[in-house]
């Protein structure tokens, strides 16, 4: 069972970045508590800053027929409708993540572009918004 992790723009950076907002775990951190988490799952993690290469890493999960996608697409939460087409397009599933409670944030933070073509959105759960969203898409 394959699940594809997609992380977004500055993601790269937690642990680092705002800590505050985003806690103090990297992304490294997250992909090895899945690990851990999900013995059974094959994952492959993902992050770009780059829209382009985000489209076309879901465009590889559809062709390579993944059970589903967990993705935080970070500020393109709310900028980008390739996105949302790209996510619109594909067959498995995807789950939108925010770390933070995006609701709770800047007002422009309050509309997701993504999330109503996705199958679900956790927001605000911290990193364990990772983990619930594997837990969905395996049941």
């Amino acid at each position: 069972m394959k699940i594809l992790i997609l992380n977004g723009p500055n993601l790269n950076l937690l642990g680092e970045r705002d800590p505050g907002v985003y806690g103090f775990f990297s992304l490294k951190t997250i992909e090895e508590n899945l690990v851990r988490a999900f013995e059974q799952v094959d994952f492959e993690f993902f992050q770009s800053n780059s829209e382009g290469a985000l489209i076309d890493r879901l465009h590889a999960a559809h062709a390579d027929k993944v059970v589903g996608v967990v993705f935080n697409p970070g500020a393109y939460t709310h900028t980008s409708v390739a996105l949302r087409d790209a996510i619109a397009a594909i067959t498995p599933p995807v789950v939108e993540v925010h770390i933070s409670n995006i609701y709770a944030r800047e007002e422009y933070r309050h509309r997701s572009i993504t999330a109503p073509a996705c199958a679900g959105q956790i927001s605000g759960l911290g990193t364990r918004g990772y983990i619930l969203a594997v837990a969905y898409l395996i049941q």
